[in-house]
């Protein structure tokens, strides 16, 4: 309101490229001036040919390697994993098992990379190391989970590419009769409403999602002065800080327990 602008809502629910396109030519013939993408809609191909080809800027949210000259809102995905991974490694986890997010996103690789890396700067044979595919959805992680304990030499933590993954490695955990992180530490990434409602409280790494919003409709703003021919500022995707969150879900393993203790909540910003 303050920018003189009106809000306008519209989910696409579509997955195939030619619902998606649908979607986005009605949405389009509304009059839209400029449109702001999240996840997992930043990555649809479809929607932004459609968007480029009614000449309707754009900006993506959460996008982890957006297209050339493209405006982007995100986190560091790849220091955010390797954070993550790092703090396992830091409690004495040396069997590390990760889950994979949807491979449509390329935040997902860019989690897994760092995963990686900190996996092979810390020493460890990358190729031995347990990893499964996941969706980003509940029962995707069921599955990922189920497979990675299923393993002969099963992992001490496992490393969910998102929340809804780690709840569901949690809920794996308790049916096999496992205690979380006693047994097997799990944690996750988004610090969505999820890490808080499950038990243990899941560790996990939070994305400013209230400031990354805003940051995404100021830039779109500046796009559309600038496009008015008044001066739009700076326009350059912007990376947002990331916070690692350590909570309840992860602890040393049982071979070094009493090194580190799980139970409280710690708050480290990294960017």
């Amino acid at each position: 309101r303050k920018a003189g602008c009106h809000l306008v809502l519209e989910s696409c629910e579509g997955e195939r490229a030619d619902e998606q396109a649908e979607a986005t030519r009605q949405f389009v013939a509304t009059s839209v001036e400029g449109v702001i993408l999240p996840p997992p809609l930043s990555e649809a191909a479809p929607v932004r040919a459609e968007l480029e080809a009614a000449g309707i800027p754009w900006v993506s949210v959460a996008m982890g390697l957006p297209p050339a000259r493209s405006l982007n809102v995100r986190i560091d995905d790849f220091a955010a994993a390797t954070a993550m991974t790092q703090h396992l490694l830091d409690l004495g986890h040396t069997k590390i098992g990760f889950i994979r997010g949807n491979p449509n996103q390329t935040s997902s690789a860019e989690r897994y990379r760092g995963f990686i890396s900190a996996c092979e700067d810390a020493g460890l044979d990358v190729k031995s190391l347990a990893v499964e595919q996941g969706y980003f959805t509940f029962r995707s992680g069921i599955v990922a989970t189920e497979r990675l304990l299923d393993r002969a030499d099963p992992p001490t933590a496992i490393f969910a590419s998102n929340d809804d993954m780690a709840a569901a490695a949690v809920g794996v955990a308790h049916r096999r009769g496992l205690h979380v992180p006693q047994d097997l530490s799990i944690v996750g990434f988004d610090d969505t409403s999820l890490a808080t409602t499950i038990w243990p409280e899941l560790t996990t790494v939070s994305q400013p999602i209230a400031a990354m919003a805003e940051s995404a409709l100021n830039l779109l703003l500046a796009r559309l002065r600038e496009r008015r021919g008044a001066d739009g500022g700076k326009l350059e995707e912007q990376v947002l800080d990331h916070e690692l969150i350590t909570r309840e879900s992860s602890g040393p393993p049982r071979a070094v327990v009493g090194s580190a203790k799980p139970g409280s909540t710690k708050v480290e910003k990294r960017r």
